[in-house]
C-alpha cells in the first residue's frame, strides 16, 4: 500500500501544479481516497516557499471544486447512489446528517479544516439539499484556512517543522471544537431565553 501511495505522489508530482489540483480535486470528491494534498502541496512548498501562497490558493480551489462536484453527486443521486457506491461509508452519512442539525453550516467548514473526510460531508451536502451558496462558502474558508496555514507555516519555517504539521492541524482543531461547544452552547441558551420571554409574553 505504501509503493502505491507513493507511486500516485509521484505521478501528481511529475505534473506539477497540474498534479496537485487533480489530487486536490479528487480528494475532494472521492471517499477513502488514501493521498490528501497536503502531502504533495508541503513537497512543493518546501522546494519553492515563494510559490507556497499560490500552491495553497490552487490547493484550495482545486479541493473545493472536487467539493462541489461530490455535492451534485449527492444532489442528483440521492441516498442510493450513496449507499451502492460507498458503502463502507453509510454510517458516516447518519453522523454527518446529525452534525448538520446541530451545527448547520458550520459542520462543513469543521469538516474542511480537520482531518474529518470533507468529501463526505461534501457528497453528504447534496444528498440533504443544503444551500449550495453556504456550502461553497464554509467549503473555501475551511479549506483554505488549512491549506493557507500549512503553506504560511512551511513558508517560514521549511522542512525543520514538516514533522509538526499534523500537530498544528490537530491544534487547529481543538480550538474548533471548542469555538463549537461555546457556539452551541450559546444558541441553546439564546434559544432558552427567548422561549422563556415569548411564553411571559403570552400570559
Amino acid at each position: 500500500m505504501h509503493e502505491i501511495l507513493v507511486y500516485i505522489n509521484n505521478f501528481f508530482q511529475s505534473l506539477g501544479i497540474v498534479g496537485l489540483a487533480i489530487n486536490a480535486f479528487i480528494e475532494g470528491c472521492l471517499p477513502g481516497f488514501p493521498l490528501p494534498p497536503d502531502v504533495l502541496m508541503s513537497a512543493m512548498d518546501i522546494a519553492k516557499p515563494h510559490n507556497a501562497m499560490w500552491y495553497a490558493l490552487l490547493c484550495t480551489l482545486g479541493s473545493v471544486t472536487g467539493g462541489a462536484f461530490g455535492f451534485g453527486v449527492g444532489f442528483f443521486g440521492g441516498r442510493p447512489l450513496f449507499n451502492y457506491l460507498f458503502r463502507k461509508h453509510i454510517d458516516k452519512l447518519d453522523a454527518v446528517e446529525k452534525m448538520y442539525a446541530e451545527y448547520g453550516s458550520f459542520a462543513v467548514f469543521f469538516a474542511a479544516f480537520t482531518p474529518i473526510p470533507y468529501n463526505v460531508f461534501a457528497i453528504a451536502s447534496g444528498i440533504l439539499k443544503m444551500n449550495i451558496w453556504k456550502f461553497l462558502l464554509a467549503s473555501f474558508f475551511g479549506r483554505g484556512a488549512r491549506f493557507f496555514l500549512v503553506s504560511l507555516v512551511l513558508m517560514f519555517f521549511g522542512e525543520a517543522v514538516k514533522k509538526y504539521i499534523d500537530v498544528l492541524i490537530l491544534a487547529g482543531t481543538a480550538l474548533l471544537i471548542i469555538f463549537g461547544i461555546v457556539l452551541f452552547a450559546y444558541k441553546k441558551r439564546l434559544s432558552a431565553v427567548l422561549k422563556k420571554g415569548g411564553s411571559n409574553g403570552d400570559n
